[in-house]
């Protein structure tokens, strides 16, 4: 994995289930993992293998969901000989401000 979190970010990340109040629009997306046409946008953290988020897959915005991923997973794929990648300089934002989650939703982008 490129650019892979630090344990000390990792710890920054809200524990699974913390932000079940917060309407999906206002989660903060503290991580985006990427690579190829996929993304994942992290909101929650076991602080051991799993994240809570949104992820949109192969370009595919129909499809495109809130629910769990495993860190090990992530770390493990491939495509095409590169590696997934976690956005070293992302800032914290609210998922309606992260246009892609916005698009795959229906919601009307909220510029940061």
């Amino acid at each position: 994995m490129w650019n892979e979190p630090t344990r000390k970010k990792l710890g920054t990340i809200p524990l699974l289930y913390q932000t079940e109040g917060i309407p999906l629009k206002d989660k903060k997306i503290h991580m985006h993992f990427f690579i190829g046409g996929s993304d994942w946008y992290v909101a929650e953290y076991d602080q051991e293998d799993i994240f809570f988020g949104f992820a949109i897959l192969n370009n595919d915005y129909q499809m495109a969901e809130w629910g769990y991923v495993s860190f090990s997973e992530l770390k493990s794929i491939k495509f095409h000989g590169l590696e997934i990648d976690c956005e070293p300089n992302w800032k914290v934002k609210r998922a309606v401000e992260i246009q892609k989650i916005c698009k795959a939703q229906g919601w009307r982008y909220v510029k940061a």
